[in-house]
């Protein structure tokens, strides 16, 4: 079911998101007066298609829903006949057929403005960005934080929740931003500014940032009750219910839910005596966390969530949103800013300041769009506003074999004044595709190597 869910939010990240791109093209390619003869959501066998009159655009829905594509009139790909020569792509102007190409990434970008515009109107509920302990050695406790600090902004950028304020953190340090402002509140409302000093080697890799940057999540001694139990896990399989306190294990005395949490991941498939109190009685029991790797490291997991008072729930939680008015700037502001860390994260990795690691394959993408999915609406959104990015910035990439190679060679045209020639295209083209081929076995190689981690 996992699998179900996971391919079927995939499927409808990629038809949403490529569709809008090939609609991109259509849209212009029909304003600049080309004949479209299809326009396709989906590649192989046709499941559905539609088309007014024999010269009308066939509208079709393929079978493989990865994808779509758009057909115009183009001498370079057969015949045309007489009547259609008027209408085919390559007899356009050079700002025509730029236009037409540029629409695509361009719609792409267009459509994630939109999609962080209705995250932002909708709203969404998080956790208030409040540090926990701030260990000694990291770049946070250099820079003067302590625990109980809300931050509140990151670079000017506001930062409402715990989720947003390490995204932002992270993709300025990504960025190659060596001094980030973070504008903090403490527990008596004091406002004050910490500037967090990174080094090149700090933004080379996000795991090992994570940890040097040192933030935590600040929280509340909770007791060692039972909240939600999860389907297949050791915690349903030895009984345990919503609502049972842990009094012991092995005989060692719990008393709040986190020394729970270190002694089940040191006991992975290993049986763990309990006592327990349910509705006031105490009984035994035995439960054996499974065997989970994380990282490099095998940690122990019963598939049990703390139970958490709806009173601090309220405490420590924000609902964040805009009206539709003041969400257009703001939907401009994280469009633009994603957009230009995408670039600056290729160029370190094209030149070898930051790791391979950074590449999201099919796989990866994938399961983020089933995460997402299962977190909720605004999540998914946000999801496919940061996919759309990606592929209007990749798109737009002067490689040969993308939009952005077309432009190129429209450039050079309209500098020289004349077409590139068709054979220095093939040559440029072959490169691109050996280029695009070996960036996707790269992604791939490295998702199945995080499957198996």
């Amino acid at each position: 079911m996992d699998f179900l869910h996971t391919l079927f939010y995939f499927i409808v990240a990629i038809s949403v998101l490529v569709s809008f791109h090939e609609f991109g093209h259509f849209w212009v390619a029909r304003k600049a007066g080309v004949k479209v003869l299809r326009f396709s959501v989906g590649f192989g066998k046709v499941l559905w298609a539609y088309q007014k009159s024999p010269d009308a655009t066939a509208y079709v829905i393929s079978a493989i829903p990865l994808g779509g594509y758009v057909k115009m009139v183009d001498e370079r790909e057969g015949q045309v006949k007489e009547a259609d020569l008027p209408y085919a792509f390559n007899r356009q102007s050079v700002l025509a057929r730029t236009a037409i190409v540029a629409a695509g990434p361009v719609f792409n970008l267009v459509l994630a403005v939109a999609l962080f515009w209705g995250a932002l109107v909708i709203g969404e509920m998080g956790i208030k960005p409040i540090l926990g302990s701030v260990e000694q050695g990291t770049l946070a406790a250099a820079a003067g934080f302590v625990e109980g600090d809300e931050i509140i902004s990151v670079n000017d950028k506001v930062t409402p929740t715990w989720t947003e304020a390490m995204s932002v953190l992270v993709s300025s340090a990504l960025d190659g931003e060596q001094n980030i402002k973070v504008t903090v509140k403490s527990f008596d409302d004091q406002q004050a500014i910490r500037t967090l000093k990174l080094t090149d080697k700090d933004s080379e890799n996000p795991d090992v940032l994570y940890q040097r940057l040192g933030f935590k999540l600040w929280s509340p001694k909770l007791q060692p009750i039972i909240g939600k139990v999860l389907p297949d896990s050791a915690a349903l399989a030895s009984g345990l219910k919503q609502g049972d306190l842990i009094v012991s294990a092995d005989g060692t005395i719990i008393t709040d839910w986190m020394q729970w949490v270190t002694y089940v991941k040191s006991h992975a498939d290993v049986a763990i005596k309990l006592e327990i109190e349910r509705d006031g009685v105490r009984l035994p029991a035995t439960i054996t966390p499974k065997s989970v790797v994380v990282g490099k490291n095998t940690e122990g997991k019963v598939g049990a969530s703390v139970y958490i008072p709806e009173e601090l729930m309220k405490s420590v939680s924000v609902e964040y949103s805009l009206s539709p008015l003041a969400a257009i700037p703001v939907a401009f502001e994280t469009t633009y800013y994603y957009s230009i860390t995408s670039l600056k994260m290729m160029g370190k990795m094209l030149v070898g300041k930051a790791s391979v690691d950074n590449l999201s394959g099919p796989i990866s993408i994938a399961q983020y769009a089933g995460q997402s999915a299962t977190m909720g609406l605004v999540p998914f959104i946000k999801y496919l506003a940061l996919i759309s990015v990606s592929l209007g910035v990749l798109n737009l990439l002067p490689i040969p074999v993308l939009d952005g190679g077309h432009l190129l060679f429209f450039a050079i045209e309209g500098i020289k004044g004349s077409p590139v020639s068709e054979r220095a295209q093939i040559f440029f083209q072959q490169i691109g595709i050996a280029l695009l081929v070996s960036l996707m076995a790269l992604a791939m190689f490295l998702d199945v190597e995080r499957l198996f981690q």
